[in-house]
């Protein structure tokens, strides 16, 4: 995997943070019907979505990895880039009363956003923290499961974010993630386009990549398979660009406007001409840390 500088790498999350703050600022004007059609497309079931608190899902999702995640009562998960929530609520529901459900997201607003759903939705098993994905506030070997949606590809360092996984999950603990993936090379301006990263196409990386960045954290049975979406489906929210909700009309989900085309208008411009289907794909992620006991 190609390391990114940390001048840019700066930039990025400047980018990211900034996008997805809009979204969350954004999330009474989303269009609710839209978003849950977009999770729908990803594997989320009608009632796992109706039983969310408004607000919950911002029609972010490239999969759900809480389906795969195999969660049992009692057990302690972590969601890494926890957005609105839409993960641990589903994921607290699955661990019940004596399990606890725990998001991350290094997004201020999101994490507000987040924490006033569980306000509303009378969660008690469920914690969120303000942290980056590469670094966490939590114990090391604490964790049952990791799960995420869509965000490690938003991380400018993955080798970091593998390595806190690994860190923080219970030997015999296991890794559950819906990530975007590369089939191939991105063409150049979409590749370099900040505002294609923040929409979790440009810092995607391939699925021989992630296995081996897997595997050098640690890991073992590691599985990443092409589950074969239509990256299309992001098209149901009006004026989505990737992965991006859109937020309040004066802002872009991946930022202010501060050019004459907003980052929507110019992701939307690079999507028009290319097929992202071609070049990525919705994968499920799974892997293991080894029990030395075992």
């Amino acid at each position: 995997m190609t390391k990114v500088g940390s001048t840019m790498s700066e930039a990025i999350k400047t980018a990211v943070r900034d996008g997805y703050g809009a979204t969350a600022a954004g999330a009474d004007a989303l269009d609710a019907a839209a978003a849950g059609r977009v999770a729908a497309a990803f594997g989320y079931s009608a009632a796992d979505l109706d039983a969310l608190p408004k607000g919950a899902n911002l029609g972010l999702s490239c999969g759900n990895p809480t389906a795969t995640a195999s969660l049992k009562p009692g057990e302690t998960v972590v969601d890494l880039g926890s957005g609105g929530g839409l993960d641990v609520f589903i994921a607290a529901k699955q661990v019940g009363p004596t399990g606890r459900a725990i998001g991350i997201d290094m997004t201020p607003a999101m994490i507000d956003l987040a924490r006033r759903n569980a306000a509303s939705g009378g969660y008690v098993n469920v914690a969120f923290h303000l942290a980056e994905i590469e670094e966490t506030p939590l114990d090391a070997a604490s964790i049952d499961c990791v799960i995420s949606n869509c965000v490690v590809n938003l991380a400018p360092d993955k080798e970091k974010v593998f390595l806190e996984i690994f860190r923080i999950l219970k030997p015999g603990g296991r890794a559950a993630i819906s990530d975007i993936v590369l089939k191939k090379p991105l063409p150049d301006d979409l590749a370099q386009s900040l505002d294609a990263y923040v929409g979790c196409f440009a810092g995607a990386i391939s699925i021989e990549d992630y296995k081996s960045g897997l595997e050098a954290a640690g890991f073992s049975d590691i599985a990443v398979v092409d589950d074969g979406s239509d990256l299309n489906a992001y098209g149901e929210i009006d004026g989505q660009a990737g992965c991006c909700a859109p937020a309040a009309e004066t802002t872009s989900c991946c930022g202010p406007s501060t050019a004459a085309s907003d980052v929507h208008g110019s992701l939307r411009d690079v999507l028009k001409r290319y097929d992202v289907n071609e070049y990525a794909a919705s994968a499920k992620i799974f892997a293991i840390k080894p029990d030395a006991d075992a």
